[in-house]
């Protein structure tokens, strides 16, 4: 899947420390803002312990995790809308993600100075709010002028488009994002080209000091109440923590670092596999000796198109899926179980795929 999920937020944040945790791309990290130029790509592995799971009962010579695209966007500033920093060439980079990790940063340091002169995470979610509030209404002003010409020639569906765009604007300029704006369908439609910056999903990661890795502090408190309204996901990561952990190459200094700060696994795994739910993406399985693979689907495709997933020519020819549920499988412990079970099911094109199944194509071109 071609799906990118962004990584955002001020200069000076951990932003790039998190994304070097996360990503097998490492970024330069500066002291400095604006200390990088061009954002950074990297793919991504989805941990997932169900991998793990299947190869006790399906012995393998690989395993394969599921990947997503992180894109690392340097920092932002007050005025990037207007060009202020490096701004204008990273909203662009925004704009081509499909969803937003904001991390705010929540920890003190004396040694990294805050763009603004103080820590205040509310304050900072709120510049960069305003910043692409700003660059969508630009564009949405450019739209609706446009459409006043067409609605003059008697154009219907450009007298209705014009309504929705009104309405996208009045909820901008009351500094509101337009993800937390009720739309239809067919108004949904009528902004798609736009590709607006604050109609994306976004997760907030909270980067905290060492000692609030587990409890969060008060900037975190702080950041839960500014953002209940918009009801997403807020994780919080010590970024330097996890930068420290990544680093560590023995599985088992991992394991006993990860104890000894009271946690069951890095703060950065369930950052990624938040990413991927925020994409609205899941996974499917091919089990087999040659290898155990977790592919990604969008949720809802079928059993064609996830198919075409792994080959173009599997949906072009496709005749059923063969499907068992992972729970399935490693309860009764192998295929011919499930079989004797009643549990191996033959899917046709309409089947929908659901997270965990494990499939096998039958196919013919």
């Amino acid at each position: 899947m071609s799906l990118q999920c962004g990584i955002i937020g001020l200069a000076n944040t951990g932003k790039t420390t998190i994304f070097n945790c996360m990503s097998n791309t490492k970024a330069e990290v500066t002291e400095f803002a604006f200390g990088s130029r061009k954002s950074n790509i990297g793919i991504v592995q989805v941990p997932d312990p169900r991998l793990y799971e299947l190869e006790k009962f399906q012995t393998t010579e690989k395993i394969v995790p599921a990947t997503v695209e992180i894109i690392d966007i340097p920092g932002l500033a007050k005025g990037s809308s207007q060009g202020e920093g490096v701004g204008n060439q990273f909203l662009s980079d925004i704009r081509n993600c499909d969803a937003l990790i904001h991390v705010l940063r929540c920890f003190d340091d004396e040694n990294l100075p805050h763009i603004e002169g103080s820590v205040d995470p509310v304050r900072d979610k709120e510049i960069i709010d305003f910043e692409l509030q700003v660059k969508d209404l630009e564009s949405v002003e450019k739209k609706i002028e446009k459409l006043k010409k067409q609605v003059k020639t008697g154009d219907k569906e450009a007298r209705e488009a014009l309504r929705v765009l009104e309405k996208v604007k009045t909820h901008l300029e009351e500094y509101k994002p337009v993800r937390t704006l009720s739309l239809t369908d067919e108004e949904e439609k009528v902004i798609h080209d736009l590709f607006l910056l604050s109609s994306k999903p976004v997760l907030y990661v909270c980067n905290v000091d060492e000692a609030s890795a587990i409890t969060g502090n008060g900037y975190v408190e702080k950041v839960r109440e500014a953002i209940q309204d918009e009801n997403p996901e807020l994780i919080i990561i010590a970024g330097a923590m996890e930068a420290e952990i990544a680093e560590l190459e023995d599985p088992e200094d991992r394991k006993a670092f990860l104890e000894d700060m009271g946690l069951k696994e890095p703060g950065v795994d369930k950052l990624i596999r938040a990413a991927y739910d925020l994409l609205d993406l899941q996974t499917f399985f091919t089990v087999g000796p040659k290898e155990i693979k977790a592919w990604t689907i969008r949720k809802g495709m079928t059993a064609p198109e996830a198919a075409g997933v792994i080959h173009s020519d599997l949906e072009r020819g496709f005749i059923r899926a063969e499907v068992m549920k992972y729970r399935d499988f490693i309860t009764l412990g192998s295929e011919h179980a499930c079989k004797e079970a009643g549990k191996f099911h033959i899917e046709g094109k309409n089947y929908v795929v659901e997270d965990g199944d494990i499939l096998h194509i039958r196919f013919n071109v």
